[in-house]
């Protein structure tokens, strides 16, 4: 937090007085504010164990499925992710049977395009996306008891691109860092982990992994924008690791929709990185363990002499 603070006092947000709608003089006041509103829309971390027919896989799975879906429909970004904190939210509310569990994904993914695209698929379309498994007014009721479950707060979730959109400003946008962090964060939907983890964390893990693989460093800039340290980065940054080296990986949709030209073939080159440098990266975020062992001792005497 010292850290954060030194880099806080020393730097200004840039201002670009000829863009009106980035509306940068007022930046730091709408960050604050999304920073309240991630607080209140956290599913339960550990909702899992409050289900009688579904498990962790079970939900990798859902997500994988949703993937596919939102990118066959040409839906936003932001549409996938809102469907996902729905999804995990509803969960972390109701109990859910195992033959449910699509049609939780699927009207998850309706209210979400309802709310975010200017022309959301039709709910025939979400019909057909299940291969008939559910009915218009199966989906039409689960939509109305989402809704009243989630006390209807669905616009209070920002996705991380809202918070990716900040930090790509420490390097001006950089393309190949974008599309790259792009992927990460759609891995770490994958891995349960990371519901303790806010979008403005996802973030900014994001764009600290694929700074690294592209090889470039976190630095005060970076730490300016992105509102995290290093230290505080690296456990999310082994997670996608573990993900990205594991023997089936290539197997989810994830893995195969980043593996295109159109997204610069993000999947193939963030594996291969993985596999080359895994041990690498264990050993910086053993060292850095070691550091904040150290500080946090350090501190302890000092507080222990004053008293």
């Amino acid at each position: 937090m010292k850290e954060l603070d030194r880099v806080k006092r020393s730097m200004v947000d840039q201002i670009d007085p000829l863009d009106t709608t980035l509306v940068a003089e007022y930046s730091e006041e709408i960050f604050e504010y999304m920073n309240e509103l991630e607080a209140s829309v956290m599913p339960s971390a550990n909702y899992m164990d409050a289900q009688t027919e579904i498990e962790w896989s079970m939900r990798t799975t859902l997500v994988d499925w949703l993937l596919q879906v939102h990118l066959r429909y040409h839906m936003l970004p932001e549409t996938l992710w809102i469907a996902i904190n729905i999804v995990d939210r509803f969960l972390s509310a109701r109990v859910v049977s195992l033959i449910k569990l699509q049609l939780v994904g699927v009207t998850a993914m309706f209210v979400a395009a309802k709310y975010e695209e200017i022309l959301p698929p039709s709910v025939d379309e979400f019909v057909f996306m299940t291969e008939n498994g559910y009915t218009k007014e199966e989906i039409i009721k689960g939509e109305r008891i989402i809704l009243q479950t989630l006390d209807f707060k669905i616009s209070n979730y920002c996705s991380p691109y809202s918070w990716v959109r900040r930090i790509s400003k420490a390097d001006d946008y950089d393309i190949h860092t974008r599309t790259l962090c792009k992927f990460l964060m759609e891995v770490t939907l994958l891995d349960e982990r990371f519901l303790r983890a806010k979008p403005s964390m996802i973030a900014a893990v994001g764009m600290y992994l694929a700074r690294r693989m592209l090889g470039g460093d976190w630095d005060d800039r970076w730490l300016f924008y992105a509102n995290y340290t290093e230290s505080q980065l690296l456990p999310g940054a082994r997670f996608i690791l573990e993900r990205l080296t594991a023997t089936d990986f290539e197997n989810y949709y994830v893995c195969k929709k980043y593996a295109i030209k159109k997204f610069l073939k993000a999947s193939v080159f963030a594996r291969d990185w993985a596999k080359k440098h895994e041990k690498e990266m264990n050993r910086t975020i053993e060292m850095n363990k070691a550091i904040v062992r150290a500080t946090t001792r350090r501190a302890e005497r000092l507080m222990c002499l004053e008293q």
